[in-house]
């Protein structure tokens, strides 16, 4: 006991119990951080092993333009902290892998060596070299479960300036455009929104929350499936077409009227 009381009145004994205390509190966050949220790689691919065949695909495919390590190159952009999200959104609708560099990568059939496994496991990969946003679930990006009336006018306030106000698309500067969202899926819509693909701006869950989104998207997929009452949507492209039909076949119409009348005139002269 003297032993004891003697080594407790240490002048090194108060950092004796401050450093093992510390350790404790240290090992027992780590255990519960660990348990309690498992690898970003796990989570966007479903198993771990998903990481290994992600990279070996990365190698082969996709180092060539963004670096062995997906670091970026002067040709493409680091994909460190890009996400699974912005992976599957951009092998899903063949803008990736890039057969020309140009100012934007236009949609197109995948890849041959696309498809769902291999999208999931490059997800995963680049997952794992530093997080970002994930691939949505399906209750994320169910039409059926969002408002298509307050998703009308969230797109009308944030998205009709570059894609129209059904979706149609439209000219950029520089050589971009808003592509044309009649083909995208629900999740591919989403994607878009949390990852900013090309020239769009990112609106993160801060900007428009994951209900807003669901009814954004509830809005797009009602209204391309919409009938245009004229009978001719004329690309739904809006004023420009619909004033230069209207300018075409005004102008004919009064050239042929004017002809008309100056037949009538001389047949009865």
């Amino acid at each position: 006991m003297t032993r004891i009381t003697a080594w407790r009145r240490h002048p090194l004994a108060r950092y004796a119990v401050l450093i093992l205390a510390l350790s404790l509190v240290g090992m027992v966050y780590a255990a519960f951080v660990q348990a309690g949220k498992p690898a970003d790689a796990a989570l966007a691919a479903g198993k771990v092993d998903d990481v290994a065949a992600g990279r070996s695909l990365f190698v082969q495919h996709c180092s060539s333009c963004h670096g062995m390590n997906a670091q970026g190159t002067t040709t493409a952009p680091t994909l460190v902290g890009a996400g699974a999200a912005a992976v599957d959104f951009q092998m899903s609708t063949g803008r990736m892998p890039a057969a020309n560099p140009g100012a934007q990568a236009p949609r197109k059939p995948p890849a041959p060596w696309v498809d769902e496994t291999t999208t999931r496991q490059v997800a995963a990969y680049v997952q794992s070299l530093g997080g970002g946003p994930q691939v949505p679930g399906a209750e994320q990006v169910d039409p059926a479960t969002g408002d298509a009336g307050k998703g009308g006018e969230l797109f009308r306030a944030n998205c009709i300036q570059c894609h129209n106000w059904v979706g149609a698309g439209g000219a950029l500067t520089q050589g971009k455009y808003a592509p044309n969202l009649n083909e995208a899926s629900p999740t591919q819509i989403y994607e878009a929104m949390v990852t900013g693909p090309q020239a769009m701006p990112v609106f993160n869950d801060s900007t428009i929350t994951p209900e807003e989104k669901r009814s954004m998207i509830a809005y797009i997929t009602q209204v391309r499936a919409q009938k245009d009452p004229g009978g001719f949507g004329l690309g739904r492209i809006g004023p420009v077409t619909e004033g230069l039909v209207a300018w075409i076949v005004g102008l004919t119409a009064l050239a042929l009227a004017a002809i008309w009348i100056t037949a009538k005139k001389r047949q009865k002269s």
